[in-house]
């Protein structure tokens, strides 16, 4: 991974300060980020032969010295060898927010070199376990067609009632939610601002229903604030939906060495030897 242009700006502001002994946890979904969102996906995407670039946006004034220099948005993209696909650490530059937290990776893919315009994106707040991001970016790295739709939304049901997720009682085609009731899945409309292609994104009045997409969160309490969201455009396939939630969803632990406040009493713990 390439060093960061701008030292006193990490690209991970919630990077542990100090070494701490590791264990593995679990459930993930309730696991965190470890404080380390961008290394890990980062380093995937390179893996995978991803190119990265840094798009630094600040202000220098005449005979201001490079360390006085005030950076004011600073960007990450990874793209895909076919540039269908790329991947944006948006965290350190203002980004929105989703679940009154703010976004930190924005991924999407297009159907074809020729349109500029993203076919959908999605988007990850901090504290989405690295591993489950990853999973989503190794799956869409494997499609030929990143914006063809291959299943139905069943398959996504499908992947985490496997893992001994339940059904949502009311709506039990288009939600489910984790054994605790403290993380969920839904099939909905899509909140503002969530870029789609699709033609009635950009059509629908205010009056109408939005279009529907897939929406992640873990709510540790009731009326608590959210650890993570997630939210998938309308057109992201599902079959990509499912290889997150798959993850999300795994019974396999995670090394850790920074757990979230909110939920480190709910989390199994077993030293790392």
């Amino acid at each position: 991974m390439e060093a960061p242009l701008y030292p006193d700006f990490p690209l991970d502001p919630f990077a542990p300060t100090s070494a701490q002994s590791a264990c593995w946890v679990g459930p993930r979904h309730l696991a965190g980020d470890d404080g380390r969102l961008y290394d890990p996906v980062a380093d995937t995407l390179a893996g995978l032969g991803w190119t990265s670039l840094t798009i630094v946006r600040g202000r220098h004034e005449p005979d201001e010295a490079p360390e006085d220099r005030q950076v004011l948005r600073s960007t990450v993209l990874h793209i895909s060898p076919d540039t269908l696909r790329w991947a944006q650490w948006v965290l350190a530059d203002e980004p929105f927010h989703l679940g009154e937290l703010p976004i930190a990776w924005q991924v999407s893919a297009r159907a074809d070199t020729n349109s500029p315009l993203a076919a959908w994106s999605a988007y990850f707040t901090p504290d989405v376990p690295g591993e489950v991001l990853t999973d989503f970016l190794v799956a869409l790295d494997a499609r030929d067609q990143p914006a063809v739709p291959l299943a139905g939304p069943e398959l996504v049901l499908d992947a985490v009632t496997a893992h001994g997720w339940l059904r949502d009682i009311d709506q039990p085609t288009a939600g489910a939610t984790d054994p605790t009731f403290t993380s969920h899945l839904s099939l909905g409309e899509v909140p503002p601002l969530i870029q789609d292609a699709n033609p009635r994104a950009l059509t629908s009045q205010a009056d109408e229903a939005g279009l529907a997409g897939w929406q992640a969160w873990a709510e540790p309490a009731l009326g608590a604030p959210c650890l993570w969201a997630v939210s998938f455009g309308a057109s992201v396939p599902h079959d990509l939906v499912a290889a997150f939630v798959t993850s999300l969803s795994s019974t396999a632990p995670v090394l850790r060495r920074v757990l979230p406040e909110s939920t480190r009493e709910r989390l199994l713990r077993a030293p790392a030897s």
